[in-house]
């Protein structure tokens, strides 16, 4: 083949430190983590959350690495958010969640995480979080879901 085609989609999720809700302008972090997506090269699909999470459905290039990418979307809004707010304390949790998605799901994933509110009053962030990882087939140790 001579060139290279890819469908790299991604369900990313991440809280804040100590899952504390302190992100008060979930409409200017939503901005903002677009904006990082597209200036790191990725494709932003939509991007979601509550004072103390976001999910974001993102497309990456062959280049990325997930953890690089992850790493400098944190790093960068962690940063704003101490410019912007002066919340000098704010921190993203040090894990994720990441998964996979394939194209047929992509607007499904995009629908789910764009009406967060609506799926919280239902759920809280960690049956969610479980829901994600059991449906997936991750496994994992309930003391680090908090």
């Amino acid at each position: 083949m001579s060139s290279t085609y890819l469908s790299l989609h991604y369900h990313l999720v991440f809280s804040t430190d100590g899952r504390e809700p302190s992100i008060s302008d979930l409409p200017r972090m939503r901005d903002y983590l677009a904006g990082i997506v597209l200036g790191l090269g990725a494709h932003c699909r939509a991007v979601g959350g509550m004072p103390d999470h976001v999910h974001l459905l993102v497309g990456l290039k062959a280049t990325h690495t997930l953890a690089d990418f992850v790493r400098e979307l944190k790093k960068s809004s962690s940063a704003w958010m101490h410019d912007v707010t002066g919340l000098r304390a704010f921190a993203w949790q040090q894990g994720y969640a990441a998964f996979t998605v394939s194209a047929s799901a992509v607007e499904e994933v995009r629908t789910y995480i764009l009406n967060q509110e609506e799926h919280h009053r239902a759920r809280t962030f960690r049956e969610e979080l479980k829901a994600f990882l059991d449906r997936s087939g991750v496994a994992y140790d309930e003391r680090f879901l908090d």
